[in-house]
């Protein structure tokens, strides 16, 4: 019987998920051959990378462990609080106890690309999940600081089952009665508040591309609405949008 070629070993290789990797090298370690060899170490090395992605993880869990006595813990982050245009998104995530979702992080480490995939795999495995949000009218209106805290109390009370314990990331929301506990930079310490950081992050994101189809020549899709210089260029040749903050853009007009 013909052996497979390595082309096509190569190709079960890159078709290959995670947990798939043991039994790939089980199959071809006795294969002689030098290119079925390095395939067999690519897969070694990329089982090691799974490992110690599992192990950090395991370590982003710290705090739902700590607190594993609550019902329900939630993770809330934000996103859009410094640019120039566009509204403030928070999200709040339940995640189940068990979670084991790699590559959760902070969304600002993470690629477009890798946030997006992982968008998907939270939304299908969460237990719950709300988004709130707030214009940037409300944001001249009341302040960032305070249409923050709106947006998040918007998407604490979208969850269903309700929470028992808020995991912010470094912020305590006024006028919420379930016990919070601020942890500074937790988008990169805690899993739950971690995954609130990507769909806060990919749901504003995706909303500002959908402007930058009705409003191109400000270049939203681009820069999301923070003050890069083709932004500020923009905004001096076309004057404000109406989704640019009036209180953020007195410095360029």
């Amino acid at each position: 019987m013909d052996r497979e070629k390595i082309s096509e070993i190569r190709e079960h290789l890159r078709a290959a998920a995670d947990t798939d990797l043991p039994d790939f090298i089980c199959k071809y370690a006795s294969d002689g051959r030098a290119g079925v060899q390095s395939l067999v170490d690519q897969a070694k090395k990329r089982q090691e990378r799974v490992g110690a992605e599992k192990a950090r993880i395991e370590r982003l869990r710290v705090y739902e462990k700590k607190y594993a006595d609550y019902a329900y813990i939630c993770g809330i982050d934000e996103a859009g609080r410094g640019p120039l245009a566009g509204p403030v998104v928070a999200a709040a995530v339940i995640l189940p106890r068990d979670c084991g979702i790699l590559y959760i992080n902070d969304s600002k480490k993470l690629s477009a690309k890798k946030r997006e995939e992982l968008y998907d795999v939270i939304m299908e495995q969460a237990v719950s999940v709300g988004v709130g949000m707030r214009s940037p009218a409300r944001i001249d209106e009341i302040n960032i600081l305070q249409a923050t805290y709106e947006a998040m109390r918007e998407a604490v009370e979208k969850l269903s089952p309700q929470p028992t314990l808020l995991l912010n990331d470094a912020v305590t929301i006024p006028d919420v009665a379930i016990r919070q506990v601020p942890i500074i930079k937790g988008d990169a310490k805690s899993i739950s508040i971690g995954a609130a950081s990507i769909i806060a992050k990919v749901t504003r994101d995706r909303l500002m591309t959908e402007y930058d189809a009705v409003m191109p020549e400000y270049g939203f899709a681009a820069h999301k609405g923070y003050g890069s210089a083709a932004h500020i260029a923009a905004l001096r040749k076309y004057g404000p949008s109406p989704i640019h903050r009036r209180s953020f853009i007195g410095h360029f007009i």
